[in-house]
């Protein structure tokens, strides 16, 4: 499942971490992948143990775990700490898949849900489109700052060349309650049709039953 949500982080937000960011240790975004991903990946990126890229990651961390849209999608178990990255000049990652497992400070989490989350507008630069490619094609994503797409890590996708202009993101990695991504979005679906269910009608008796079933099938799927 693929999901836009939007004003994941306020202009305000996106502002203040462009500040603490842009002047930040940038360097090979090679680095921080293996052999296959070393092959297509051209960009830069702040290392993980600097403080500005903790300082950073904190903040986008916070907005993720406060937006609802997130959570009902998503459905975090662990969330590995965010990474960013920037591209211009021609920089480019070609297509490739996220690794299965990424090693973290607390030990190895299982990448399920990919989520991008834009820091520069979409008219400050050329190119750079995140291209994910699933059953029905290919789907080019490129939003707003402060926007986030959500995308099942196991999806082949890549960030087109940015002709023009400069591209920072942040990019974070979560191990979902539920594995499956079939799962994660029948669950995603009928929580969106209970709360707008409840939003009209309150929680009348057909309102508890769902609710009653969106738990039992959580219970039931998760990998906790």
């Amino acid at each position: 499942m693929m999901l836009h949500i939007a004003n994941v982080l306020s202009a305000e937000q996106v502002h203040a971490l462009r500040q603490t960011i842009d002047s930040g240790p940038w360097s090979d975004g090679r680095a921080s992948v293996g052999e296959q991903g070393a092959r297509v990946k051209h960009n830069r990126q702040l290392p993980l143990d600097h403080p500005v890229a903790q300082q950073a990651g904190a903040t986008v961390l916070a907005a993720l775990q406060a937006s609802p849209h997130f959570f009902a999608a998503a459905l975090p178990l662990r969330i590995g700490a965010p990474l960013f990255n920037r591209y211009e000049g021609g920089e480019t990652y070609g297509l490739h898949v996220d690794g299965a497992a990424r090693r973290e400070q607390s030990g190895w989490l299982r990448t399920d849900v990919s989520c991008t989350v834009f820091l520069s507008e979409p008219d400050s630069y050329e190119g750079g489109e995140l291209e994910v490619v699933d059953t029905y094609g290919s789907h080019f994503v490129k939003l707003p700052a402060g926007d986030a797409i959500l995308y099942p890590s196991s999806s082949l996708h890549q960030v087109l060349p940015v002709t023009s202009g400069v591209r920072v993101a942040s990019v974070v990695w979560l191990q979902s309650m539920l594995r499956d991504d079939a799962q994660r979005r029948q669950i995603y679906e009928l929580d969106q049709s209970i709360q707008s269910l409840r939003s009209q009608y309150g929680d009348g008796p057909e309102v508890l039953s769902l609710t009653n079933l969106y738990h039992n099938l959580l219970r039931m799927w998760s990998q906790m």
